[in-house]
């Protein structure tokens, strides 16, 4: 389960990595928190339009952010992208420290944090393919997912703590700081151990025709065009989990900071299951997408009609193994069944449609907690789970092309 740790560079890479991602999550843990209690009045439509805006660039920059990472050395892009969202996170912090921040300026640093990551995504989860090969890549894969959602179980509970405690700029300093951890891992890497993936050729057309062959490539291969459907529907509608747990905590079962955070580790804990199930498996399989919608959708469902917080903290769990067992396996999936010089614009891809989806689900998702409230927002996730397994059915009915 754990044979990628031994790499000296995965291990320096995934201790970085995990530092790093326990701020993320205070960060967005704090965001949220920010917009829906200080900067508005429970808006959850706030909520969704800062999403909107944090993951829209995923889709936006797609055709740039792919090219950027099939061409060029992904460990410079790496440190790049990782100190321009650290420098922002510090921004944002001493803002909201100050007292002086506005809405508009957490929607504008949203964006600018949004535009970074769409660089940093398909680099960052090619990138490991450098350190651990091919053969170790789906254990690496889900080792990630571990390290990243063991996070999540420390970074909104902590979140919750020092927003109660000092306020809420201070975890998003917090977060600006622990971007240090994942560069000094980034310079401190053994250079002769690392795999480098094959670069592209830059001769032949500009960054839009290179998206375009990369795009055809994709959708060209059933397995691939059917994993990209599955990840627009749950990506657009059901991976909305700050507006599910922070309005299910506010509007219905009336909790504080604490409880938000706690609910948002609860979750994580899940995830946590979810990304070790995917580590122990020595191959991935296309039926694990199908397990893991038809699971997210049981899930949510049962998140809808949970009576109390802690049935409700069951649901997350269920939820948290369905999204890890899915989006682990879409990521192994897609990258072994795609050539390395191919990879980073196909990852690109994946991650466009995962992330990319979030400006037109996210806000539907709001006005619907807002208007209908929490329960039917989280049955519009059930959906998604649901339809997104229809989908995997009619592909492994689908004959396989010789």
């Amino acid at each position: 389960m754990f044979r990628s740790l031994r790499s000296y560079n995965y291990r320096l890479w995934a201790a970085g990595a995990f530092v790093s991602n326990v701020g993320t999550w205070m960060q967005r843990t704090a965001q949220t928190w920010l917009v829906l209690m200080q900067l508005t009045q429970h808006n959850a439509s706030a909520v969704g339009l800062v999403m909107a805006l944090q993951y829209g660039p995923q889709l936006l920059l797609l055709p740039l952010t792919g090219y950027v990472a099939d061409h060029f050395n992904q460990r410079r892009l790496l440190i790049a992208t990782q100190a321009t969202m650290g420098a922002f996170a510090l921004i944002l912090g001493l803002l909201t420290v100050a007292g002086v921040v506005q809405l508009w300026q957490v929607d504008a640093f949203a964006f600018l944090f949004g535009c970074a990551a769409a660089f940093d995504a398909p680099v960052r989860q090619t990138f490991v393919a450098e350190l651990v090969g091919d053969n170790d890549l789906p254990n690496a894969i889900a080792l990630n997912s571990t390290s990243f959602n063991a996070a999540r179980m420390i970074g909104p509970a902590i979140a919750g703590v020092v927003i109660a405690a000092f306020g809420t700029g201070w975890a998003f300093l917090i977060n600006g700081a622990s971007f240090a951890a994942v560069l000094v891992s980034l310079t401190l890497l053994r250079a002769a151990e690392l795999r480098p993936n094959a670069r592209a050729q830059h001769a032949k057309g500009n960054f839009l025709a290179s998206f375009t062959a990369g795009f055809r490539y994709a959708w060209s291969h059933p397995q691939l065009r059917a994993t990209l459907i599955m990840l627009t529907l749950i990506g657009t509608f059901g991976l909305n989990f700050q507006i599910f747990v922070s309005t299910m905590a506010i509007k219905v079962f009336y909790s504080d900071a604490r409880g938000y955070g706690l609910l948002s580790s609860i979750m994580a804990a899940g995830t946590v299951t979810g990304a070790l199930i995917n580590a122990s498996q020595h191959k991935p399989r296309f039926g694990m997408l199908l397990a893991g919608s038809s699971l997210f959708g049981i899930g949510c469902t049962l998140a809808a009609l949970a009576p109390t917080i802690w049935l409700f903290g069951a649901a997350l769990v269920v939820i948290g193994i369905a999204a890890l067992m899915f989006t682990n396996t879409t990521n192994s999936l897609m990258q072994l069944a795609t050539e390395p010089s191919m990879r980073g614009r196909v990852m690109a891809l994946r991650v466009g449609v995962a992330l990319g989806g979030t400006p037109i689900g996210a806000p539907i998702v709001g006005w619907v907690a807002d208007d209908f409230g929490p329960r039917w927002a989280l049955c519009v996730g059930a959906a998604s789970g649901f339809a997104a397994a229809l989908v995997a059915i009619a592909a492994m009915r689908t004959p396989r092309r010789a």
